[in-house]
């Protein structure tokens, strides 16, 4: 817990139970929709609306501290954010895994061909598990 607080200091976010609630599910289920993250907070303080989690998400991504992951054909999950990355996606049974690839030569390949200025990149790939092909 006393990690957490620090993280949201540094990151210049202000220190709430409801915050240090997201910021612990984060770390011990990675990829969480705003739903899982709602059912996971509302068991510790059951009063708290979908508007408020939604509300300290917003803020946390503002401060650049939690990453949208936005799937195709799956609501966004939410991470917090780390070194550069990509995902794959089960296309079974949906988990969401982080795949550490270079993309710096694609990134820039699309700079040159595109002549955009990329500032971030976001690749997913999908598949299926190794579970679920068994």
């Amino acid at each position: 817990m006393k990690h957490s607080e620090e993280l949201l200091r540094s990151h210049g976010i202000k220190v709430t139970p409801q915050r240090l609630t997201i910021v612990d599910e984060l770390y011990g289920r990675i990829h969480l929709s705003i739903d899982e993250l709602y059912m996971a907070i509302k068991e510790k303080f059951p009063s708290i609306s979908l508007a408020t989690v939604y509300k300290n998400i917003n803020a946390m991504m503002e401060k650049r501290f939690i990453k949208e992951v936005k799937i195709p054909n799956q609501k966004s999950r939410y991470e917090l954010i780390k070194e550069p990355h990509s995902h794959v996606v089960c296309q079974k049974c949906g988990k969401v895994e982080d795949v550490h690839i270079d993309l710096s030569t694609v990134a820039k390949e699309a700079m040159e061909k595109s002549r955009y200025h990329i500032n971030e990149d976001a690749l997913i790939f999908t598949g299926v598990c190794p579970e679920c092909a068994s």
